[in-house]
């Protein structure tokens, strides 16, 4: 399993949100120095999120990214937030990024994210799904749509490879993962790699995906949070 630590970003620091509330924010210490400290123990993936481009729908860390990518230069980082134009795409790689995570977008504008895929290839670029109750949600999770995240994979099924999903009424809440949610993903869709992602806040947690299959695992708030040892996380991680 591979274990993939996260990196929230807000004005240049590094923070967490609780269910995505940009009122619940607490701040923990500088990119830069968390993704430094992350390569030294042996990581070699990295999801940094600009969160004030997710608010303003474009990309506004990049400076922040790019001391990260610097600084982490042995990770491969994947950037998401507000990645919504060609020049967000494009300024995410020349800072240093190995992927783009496109979520908002990925449900609003299809052709425009499929022929991302087409141009920069499928190993670059991640779907993000965020949902509650199996419905997707956009816009800094502040829109619940209609769609199930079984119907935006259809759009693009055949032509990805991975799928970042976030349970968004269990991330930041450190109160497990949506692991059945994760089997049901693997079982229809065997041939995407999904990333689990939010909720994980205990080894238990830990065992608990690792059991169901789940291959790529998102951990945040449980590392700020003191819950997960570097250490322990690093037992779990894919060399």
């Amino acid at each position: 399993m591979k274990i993939i630590p996260a990196i929230d970003v807000i004005g240049g620091k590094c923070v967490r949100l609780s269910q995505g509330d940009y009122d619940r924010v607490k701040t923990y210490g500088i990119p830069r120095d968390m993704a430094l400290e992350y390569a030294n123990v042996g990581f070699t993936r990295l999801h940094v999120v600009d969160l004030d481009g997710a608010k303003d729908s474009h990309i506004v860390n990049i400076d922040t990214i790019r001391e990260v990518c610097a600084a982490a230069s042995s990770i491969k980082v994947d950037v998401s937030g507000g990645i919504k134009s060609d020049e967000d795409v494009e300024r995410a790689f020349a800072a240093g990024a190995a992927y783009v995570t496109i979520g908002s977008l990925a449900y609003s504008d299809t052709e425009k994210v499929k022929n991302w895929i087409k141009r920069y290839g499928a190993d670059r670029i991640i779907i993000g799904a965020d949902v509650k109750d199996g419905y997707i949600c956009t816009h800094g999770w502040k829109c619940v749509t209609s769609t199930t995240i079984y119907e935006l994979i259809e759009r693009y099924d055949g032509m990805i490879k991975r799928v970042m999903c976030t349970d968004i009424s269990r991330d930041g809440m450190l109160e497990g993962a949506s692991t059945a949610l994760y089997v049901e993903l693997k079982k229809r869709y065997p041939h995407i790699t999904f990333i689990a992602s939010g909720g994980v806040g205990s080894k238990q947690d830990l065992d608990e995906l690792k059991d169901a299959g789940v291959s790529e695992v998102i951990v945040g708030k449980a590392i700020y949070e003191g819950r997960i040892s570097l250490d322990t996380l690093m037992a779990y991680d894919d060399k």
